[in-house]
């Protein structure tokens, strides 16, 4: 993992020393789950169905690379976990054919903001691609690494990239917890089966 990182980091012209350094948004190498004469895997529409079933909270992953002359990055996410307590580490997965993580991977720290019960229409801005998603959205910069901190988040965990894992057709992305805080606000943005929700008791 260290070699291919590496080998990331010449190929955009990064610092390879010591320090916290963007990590490889990785080439997309050829996966298969089964070989050619076995059974096809599960129907991709299936698939996304039967796994809508499973509710999950809302996030929008934030990053700034100053060098980067289109401003700050961001995108909705919802497949975001915590991963460990000791060292502090958190995950997301982002699909490989994001245009937003190779922006995020070059500046090598990323915001989760984790999205509250009325916040539906800033992750829709977030979830599009090609706009300018932060638009009107106000934000601050966290505190340890300068990632957008959006404005009314109830809770929002500052990072540093530590690892990058193939995933099929994903890629496995663990940030170090470098700071982290949350308010007693409203409840969470929640999504199931396609839609927002929220807490009703």
């Amino acid at each position: 993992m260290a070699a291919t990182a590496v080998r990331y980091l010449r190929s955009v012209g990064a610092a390879t020393s010591a320090g916290p350094a963007p990590v490889d948004p990785l080439p997309r190498p050829d996966l298969r789950a089964v070989a050619d004469d076995e059974r096809l895997p599960v129907d991709p529409g299936e698939f996304r169905r039967v796994l809508g079933h499973f509710a999950s909270g809302v996030t929008v992953i934030t990053a700034h690379d100053p060098a980067d002359a289109d401003g700050p990055a961001g995108f909705a996410c919802q497949s975001f976990a915590s991963l460990s307590l000791d060292p502090p580490l958190v995950t997301f997965m982002v699909a490989r054919t994001s245009t937003t993580w190779p922006r995020i991977a070059r500046a090598g720290a990323f915001c989760v903001n984790i999205l509250g019960a009325d916040q539906g229409a800033l992750c829709r801005s977030f979830a599009v691609s090609g706009a300018d998603k932060f638009a009107g959205v106000p934000y601050e910069a966290a505190p340890a690494t300068g990632s957008p901190l959006l404005d009314s988040v109830p809770a929002w965990i500052d990072c540093r990239i530590q690892a990058v894992h193939p995933g099929g057709d994903h890629l496995i992305v663990v940030g170090r917890v470098e700071a982290l805080g949350a308010s007693d606000g409203d409840g969470p943005l929640l999504f199931h089966r396609g839609a927002f929700g929220r807490f009703s008791g």
